[in-house]
């Protein structure tokens, strides 16, 4: 079973953080509505090298809920992850870190390297959300509180502990590929975190509030990241790869989600990678992908071998 952690009191709320491994400290940072057990395949592959530290985003996993007076924002997520690095025990501060963000939380692992680019060594986004062109929507206070109230109303008809679980593992299924390469709408690979983790977490409104919380704020953080771009410039020469996910099919969709990753990439400077097959979540699909492209970080001019694959 997946080990437990932590609790460390970042912002008022209590963080649950796993921490194994030894050497250079590397971050993971799981997408919404996602939990620190999602990365249970990658962390036995980092951690003879690594220092690997998960954590579970406000609401998230085993995590307690945000503060209510304090939507996400880009700036917020980063000052987020700088603030779990310095609760962290002394031998562990202090040094640049690697910073692994995926999908939603690829906006956070950006903007932590951007806000903090002496305390970054690289980044890894793996197969990170990417919005070109968002901008902040309309009414945010409205669109908080119609979310609360949703949320308000889904709890008190107990659908967390009716179906969480559930929604969960379709979830899961539904990012993932098949075993033949195939992957997205609903017929890719089973959940493999453990039952009692899963009912555990998903079984409370903590989690669902977490997840809407997060997903009506999602196109306001990634116009906050693009304001980022605009102010702090990446450090020149800093280590960054794009790991995309690509489930081998060759459909419209998939290619062009290669194409919006290989734009990321440009971006950014970033060397760009592909996970084939895979689904979007990535970390269950091919956790040597991931491995090898974090160990590779930083290292100019390796080419990471079985696991990834330059774009078609």
């Amino acid at each position: 079973m997946t080990s437990t952690g932590r609790f460390l009191d970042i912002g008022g709320a209590a963080h649950h953080v796993v921490v194994e491994g030894a050497g250079p400290v590397c971050v993971l940072s799981a997408g919404l509505g996602m939990s620190w057990f999602d990365w249970d395949p990658v962390v036995p592959l980092l951690a003879p090298f690594r220092t690997v530290v998960r954590f579970d985003r406000p609401g998230h996993g085993l995590s307690a809920p945000a503060p209510a007076a304090a939507p996400p924002t880009a700036e917020g997520e980063a000052h987020r992850v700088a603030a779990l690095l310095d609760a962290l025990p002394p031998p562990l501060r202090g040094t640049p870190v690697t910073v692994v963000g995926h999908s939603l939380a690829g906006f956070h692992a950006e903007a932590f390297a951007r806000l903090y680019p002496a305390r970054t060594a690289c980044v890894v986004l793996v197969d990170s959300s990417v919005e070109e062109h968002a901008r902040v929507p309309a009414a945010p206070a409205l669109r908080t509180a119609a979310t609360r109230a949703l949320a308000a109303a889904l709890c008190a008809a107990g659908l967390p502990a009716a179906f969480g679980p559930l929604a969960r593992r379709a979830g899961v299924r539904a990012g993932r590929a098949d075993a033949s390469g195939g992957g997205r709408g609903g017929h890719g690979r089973a959940d493999p975190a453990p039952v009692p983790l899963v009912r555990r977490c998903y079984r409370t409104s903590r989690v669902l509030r977490g997840a809407l919380r997060e997903n009506t704020h999602y196109r306001a953080v990634a116009a906050g990241l693009l304001a980022l771009r605009e102010r702090h410039p990446l450090p020149a020469g800093l280590p960054v790869t794009v790991l995309a996910a690509y489930d081998g099919r060759g459909s419209r969709a998939g290619l062009r989600w290669l194409a919006r990753q290989r734009g990321l990439a440009s971006t950014l400077g970033a060397r760009f990678e592909v996970a084939e097959p895979s689904g979007h979540l990535v970390m269950l699909d091919r956790p040597d992908a991931v491995a090898q492209v974090v160990l590779a970080a930083g290292r100019p001019g390796e080419v990471t071998g079985g696991g990834t694959r330059p774009a078609p």
